[in-house]
């Protein structure tokens, strides 16, 4: 009876002792493994992270699939992405008509472990290029060309030859129209034109770099005659050629005091 419960007591002991220490080999860091993306054969054996003991992986994929080694979090840390800074905007593509500029950053780390994707690495903003290596564009720009305030903050300020004293200006539109492409806008540079709606009165400054040439006017806000400033006019967003409309004229500002969604420019 003794000897029995002696040998009982011998196996319990054992079984706890297992059940503490475990197999020997027990993880990433034993097994020498540390895997990106999904690898079937990147695989160990000993204690989960959800503290089961049996097959365990040191793959990317185990984040998701959640059967990861109870080490891999410290054995193969998550390394997110790291990028530069942007570069400076390109110049427009094309002289004298709407079209886009460019900028881009470069991958400085790959993600590894199941770390921080990379984001996006270009981004094209609409613009105009007022100035063509002959000198001045002929064509005025109508429809009126708008894009969102926040190009102003990188705005290229040029001289305006003959007309240095020349300053900007701030005009109040009502939208009277607007086509459903506007709410259709995806891209990183055209997510503004969302917030456009019929009916809203919205701030549009006419920076120098978009003055008509001979003109202390941007084209298509209505300044030239009268009849112009009683009748709609017609308006496109740049970038997105589906996202038009029209406007009324409500008048001159002092400075642009609408909400930021609700500020543009002529460019």
């Amino acid at each position: 009876m003794t000897v029995r419960l002696s040998s009982s007591i011998t196996l319990m002991f054992l079984g706890v002792l297992f059940f503490l220490v475990g197999p020997t080999w027990s993880g990433c860091r034993d097994a020498g493994l540390c895997c990106s993306g999904r690898d079937q054969s990147c695989v160990s054996k000993g204690w989960r992270s959800d503290h089961s003991f049996g097959t365990c992986y040191c793959d990317q994929a185990c984040v998701s699939t959640l059967d990861c080694c109870h080490d891999y979090e410290t054995a193969c840390p998550a390394v997110p992405c790291v990028v530069d800074e942007w570069t400076q905007w390109s110049g427009c593509a094309e002289p004298c008509r709407a079209t886009v500029r460019r900028r881009s950053r470069t991958i400085l780390q790959q993600p590894l472990n199941a770390g921080r994707a990379c984001p996006h690495l270009e981004e094209h903003a609409g613009c105009v290029e007022y100035w063509s290596q002959d000198g001045h564009c002929q064509n005025s720009l109508v429809p009126a060309l708008i894009t969102t305030s926040g190009y102003g903050n990188a705005r290229k300020k040029r001289d305006i030859r003959d007309s240095s004293d020349i300053t900007g200006y701030c005009l109040q539109f009502r939208l009277t129209s607007l086509t459903k492409g506007c709410q259709q806008s995806r891209g990183p540079h055209t997510l503004w034109m969302q917030y456009l709606r019929e009916g809203h009165r919205v701030c549009v400054e006419c920076q120098p770099p978009a003055l008509t040439a001979g003109h202390k006017h941007c084209a298509g806000d209505g300044e030239e005659t009268h009849e112009d400033r009683q009748r709609s006019l017609q308006w496109q967003a740049v970038g997105n050629p589906r996202c038009r409309g029209a406007w009324r004229r409500v008048g001159p500002l002092e400075a642009c005091s609408c909400p930021t969604s609700r500020s543009f420019l002529f460019i």
